[in-house]
């Protein structure tokens, strides 16, 4: 009854708003031009409808992405340090290593081999080389690397050599701190690959972080100031009476490939006087 009464209280009105949208669907369907108008105009206000809706969606999701643009900005952050540091270490330490391994091997003859073989998974790694006896690789030569010493030949075959890397327990090599006569002996401890440590520093050397470690020359191998990495950690050794060098080595053992044997010109004439005072 509320309906019926509505409607016949308001029926001119209805009468009206109905007549007009007859009016109004005849003009814009048999009449092109207008049809273009009022599709144009009714097209540009959904986009704006759409537009205002999208808005609103946007202005309620910000909290949302703001949390994931910080966190984004976060994590680029932390990988933008990473690469700093990774290229200042490529661009300063290794370039400066091995611009220095190069002066201090002037007069020496260097064979280029590469490493066909890495056991570096295992407690006691060794390394082989494509080069061996008839490309005059002997025992007993020194291999290094561009970043510095990386082992000792081993044995050698006509065409291959096995050597042992600074990474293998039975590894021994003489070393001393740059700029400084106090030596020791380098030595790995199974542990790291990045890693070995040095033992027998005198406690009145001065040593400090992040120095750089080399070959000290006291034996035919390797001649003096090869790069061989740089002070981690400063600690007692076993005895107390001495220090223990905990270093990283300048030698990345994952992904070693070319390395150069190093031939000492005098090492036959060492080893002699050497096997007199036995």
């Amino acid at each position: 009854m509320n309906l019926l009464d509505f409607i016949r209280k308001y029926n001119f009105v209805l009468l009206f708003v109905l007549f007009e949208a007859v009016s109004m669907l005849l003009l814009f369907r048999f009449n092109s031009y207008q049809g273009s108008v009022w599709f144009s105009a009714a097209n540009g206000g959904v986009a704006a409808v759409n537009g205002l809706y999208a808005d609103v969606v946007g202005y309620l999701n910000l909290k949302e992405v703001n949390r994931e643009l910080t966190d984004q900005n976060v994590a680029l952050q932390r990988e933008t340090e990473l690469l700093r540091q990774a290229l200042v270490t490529a661009t300063s330490d290794t370039t400066l290593t091995e611009k220095l391994m190069r002066q201090r091997l002037q007069g020496y003859t260097l064979l280029p081999a590469k490493v066909v073989s890495n056991s570096a998974e295992r407690a006691d790694n060794y390394l082989v080389i494509d080069k061996g006896e008839d490309d005059g690789v002997k025992p007993e030569m020194g291999v290094v690397g561009g970043g510095g010493v990386v082992g000792i030949v081993y044995l050698t075959g006509p065409h291959h050599s096995l050597v042992i890397p600074v990474t293998n327990r039975k590894s021994s090599i003489s070393c001393r701190i740059r700029g400084q006569n106090y030596f020791g002996y380098l030595q790995w401890d199974g542990r790291s690959m990045m890693s070995a440590f040095v033992d027998d520093v005198p406690r009145y050397a001065k040593v400090q972080l992040n120095q750089a470690v080399e070959t000290s020359g006291y034996s035919a191998v390797f001649p003096p100031g090869i790069f061989v990495g740089r002070i981690r950690k400063i600690s007692n050794s076993a005895d107390g009476q001495s220090y223990r060098l905990d270093v990283t080595l300048g030698t990345n053992f994952a992904n070693l490939r070319d390395v150069s044997v190093v031939a000492t010109p005098y090492k036959a004439e060492i080893d002699t006087l050497q096997a007199k005072t036995i």
